[in-house]
């Protein structure tokens, strides 16, 4: 029979539409966010890009007062105590580092976890995070929807009444739900309030060309938060590839600097190409004729000499000499 192979397809659908109710619901204790109150930028990142994300921008604020510093082999070390915050994230990160750690190991520590999962809760009570309990009911009943799907087509296959034309329609009526369900899995935890924060803040406080634009301390939190490895890039290039913060670090080029300017052979970069053809020559470019004589380090005052040139010595047969 007919009957069982769509109510299968029912359910799905049933299913997928409870799952999208649950994620738009919002709590009855979340208030609307304020649009003129910013919120701490490990907020902002975890918002952004998770518990990773929120852990770099309390790494970075330690940074900033000399708590913590970059390790050996891409890790993060304790140096020093936290200083004066309440922050749980930044507590929580700095008591995890008993020893140095890589930037995944450290945001799985329970110290770690603890903090950020505090800050968590704060977000789901104002409405820019999903409530736990919704978020994984709603990916339950997503993850159920290419099971009913299968299983219905299944009760059809094995079901004598049904035509192979009647099970294609019935597989074809599921699988847009399987697409729903698949594109709704992919949902981050942020609510839609949570992205016009983000997108709002972007549009006040953009990513500056230079370093030297900005100067407060909290500003580079904040941009951290926003934009994630461009600003750790641009406001702390040492501190991040040293300690592994960078999510897609730059490509190491032969020099091991991912920040230095290239020095291949380009003509519009060397003012003085070395010729491909023709006889090599000692010097492929000249030496300024106005250019002082360069003097050793011995004869530099700059690097301690006096000055004066060495006098040669003589050697046997030169005349003069004493012995």
């Amino acid at each position: 029979m007919t009957t069982g192979m769509w109510w299968f397809i029912g359910a799905a659908w049933g299913e997928l539409l409870l799952a999208a109710a649950l994620l738009r619901t919002r709590s009855r204790e979340s208030g609307a966010p304020d649009g003129n109150e910013v919120p701490p930028p490990q907020a902002l990142a975890l918002l952004r890009g998770g518990r990773r994300a929120a852990v770099t921008v309390a790494l970075v604020a330690l940074h900033q007062r000399g708590a913590v510093a970059a390790g050996r082999k891409h890790t993060i070390r304790a140096n020093g105590g936290p200083g004066r915050t309440s922050d749980p994230v930044q507590l929580g990160v700095h008591g995890a580092l008993h020893r140095a750690f890589a930037l995944r190991a450290l945001a799985s520590r329970p110290e770690a976890r603890r903090g950020v999962d505090a800050l968590r809760a704060e977000l789901r009570g104002s409405g820019l995070l999903r409530p736990l309990a919704r978020l994984w009911a709603a990916r339950v009943l997503l993850g159920c929807v290419p099971l009913t799907v299968v299983a219905g087509a299944a009760a059809g296959l094995v079901a004598p009444g049904p035509s192979g034309a009647h099970v294609a329609a019935a597989v074809a009526a599921g699988v847009p739900a399987v697409l729903a369900a698949v594109a709704l899995l992919r949902l981050p935890p942020a609510t839609r309030a949570a992205g016009r924060l983000l997108d709002g803040l972007r549009e006040r406080y953009p990513l500056p060309a230079l370093r030297s634009e900005v100067t407060d301390g909290r500003l580079v939190q904040l941009y951290v938060a926003l934009y994630g490895d461009p600003a750790l890039a641009l406001f702390l290039p040492r501190f991040s590839r040293e300690g592994g913060l960078l999510d897609h670090p730059a490509a190491e080029p032969p020099g091991g600097n991912p920040y230095a300017i290239p020095t291949a052979e380009d003509p519009s970069r060397n003012p003085c190409p070395k010729p491909a053809d023709g006889p090599p020559s000692r010097s492929p470019c000249p030496k300024p004729a106005d250019e002082p004589p360069s003097r050793s380090p011995a004869t530099d005052p700059a690097d301690g000499g006096n000055g004066n040139q060495p006098r040669p010595e003589r050697g046997p047969g030169t005349g003069g000499s004493r012995p």
